[in-house]
């Protein structure tokens, strides 16, 4: 049976770090062997359950594992034979050693090997619990959607050019002045293709796979939490949960924070309009930093009040989105409606589906801003929405 995997992503700052250990505590106290993993960078982990933590799982608890996943070291393991061959290849046209070797490495590349960590986990057969603290949203969002296009490389591009390069190799040196990749090059690109192939299963499996999104009841958050959304529907992953961290209690009404949180339940219906029917989980803004087992728990209690932490929270897309030579189409999940309740417009970016009072609010990947709304069709407690491109390029805002 495959172990339950989350993967928690937000924009930097919003407390997920604190959500996914929280996350991971409930889940191993629920009998769970549960693993938690940081892939971000900037690795805070080790604080969270104030424990020092390292690149191999490391015990924090009864049936709890911690990993900071050392990119530097998946980079030596995955990528050792490219990196030779590319720091040569630089050196040889007068690049600094230092540099070259700076430069054989892609923008987020440190951060995809990262990701294959869960793999490895996954196949290990020793975790019932995988539960991963990912890289801020738009480096999560660019790995996520990698694999896609590495498998389209896979199956199309890269046989013909390991042929074209092995008959080219012996005259390389003579004609072109450079050294062609050798077969370990090769090897550990197929390689790490493979793998990310692989992997990209394991994050589609609706059944075992969620992400869920982290945000602070903050306008410039939720909107960035609801590209993520879209984004996430998009390349086909499940969003099981979202949870707004940082809500300040109804006690504060009479006092300083009364404006603040105000304007954060104002907010809130901005974060209902998004994400149902998902599940919007919550927590306070505690009078004391989330460190520690005893803060951990008390966050888990608050998040996961009404439902288990290893649960799947909800097992359907609440939105699609597909696109394909000049047209796209949007399905969404409006249970309990009726065809004449809904109203659909389009403004920039935004399509905005009101359904009697209440009101859904989907933000269009930037690749979508020139294409208007051709047809809506409902049925079996389904919006679809065909668009198309405007002829002239320019986005066009549109009421149906």
């Amino acid at each position: 049976m495959a172990p339950r995997t989350i993967l928690y992503t937000g924009k930097g700052g919003v407390g997920k770090t604190s959500v996914a250990a929280a996350t991971a505590r409930r889940c191993a106290a629920a009998g769970m062997r549960t693993i938690v993993l940081s892939t971000d960078p900037a690795h805070s982990l080790s604080d969270s359950f104030e424990a020092e933590l390292g690149s191999h799982p490391t015990a924090v608890g009864d049936n709890l594992f911690g990993q900071e996943v050392q990119a530097q070291e998946e980079m030596e393991r995955n990528w050792a034979a490219v990196q030779d061959w590319l720091g040569d290849l630089l050196a040889e046209r007068g690049v600094e050693r230092i540099s070259a070797e700076e430069l054989t490495v892609p923008p987020g590349m440190d951060e995809l090997f990262s990701l294959l960590q869960i793999k490895r986990h996954h196949e290990s057969g020793e975790y019932d619990a995988i539960v991963v603290d990912c890289a801020p949203t738009g480096e999560t969002l660019r790995l996520l959607s990698f694999p896609d296009v590495a498998s389209w490389w896979l199956e199309k591009v890269f046989p013909w050019e390991k042929r074209v390069v092995s008959a080219a190799r012996p005259f390389a040196r003579t004609f072109l002045d450079v050294s062609l990749p050798s077969e370990a090059v090769f090897d550990d690109v197929q390689r790490l293709v493979r793998n990310l192939v692989a992997m990209n299963g394991i994050l589609r499996d609706r059944s075992a796979t969620s992400l869920r999104l982290v945000m602070n009841p903050d306008r410039m958050v939720i909107r960035e939490a609801m590209r993520t959304f879209t984004y996430l529907n998009l390349y086909g992953y499940l969003t099981d949960a979202v949870i707004v961290n940082r809500l300040f209690p109804a006690d504060v009404d009479d006092g300083y924070f009364a404006a603040w949180r105000q304007v954060q339940q104002e907010h809130m219906e901005l974060v209902r309009s998004a994400f149902q029917p998902l599940p919007i989980l919550s927590a306070p803004y505690f009078e004391q930093e989330v460190m520690g087992p005893e803060m951990l728990d008390r966050l888990a209690d608050e998040v996961f009040a009404d439902g288990e932490a290893g649960a799947l929270l909800y097992e359907e897309l609440s939105q699609e989105l597909v696109s394909d030579n000049g047209f796209a189409a949007l399905r969404l999940t409006i249970p309990f409606a009726e065809k004449g309740d809904i109203d659909l417009k389009k403004i920039g970016l935004e399509v905005i589906v009101r359904v009697g009072s209440q009101k859904r609010t989907i933000i269009l990947p930037p690749a979508l801003a020139a294409y208007r709304p051709r047809t809506a069709r409902f049925e079996g407690g389904a919006l679809e929405v065909q668009f198309e491109r405007t002829d002239d390029g320019v986005s066009a805002n549109e009421t149906s």
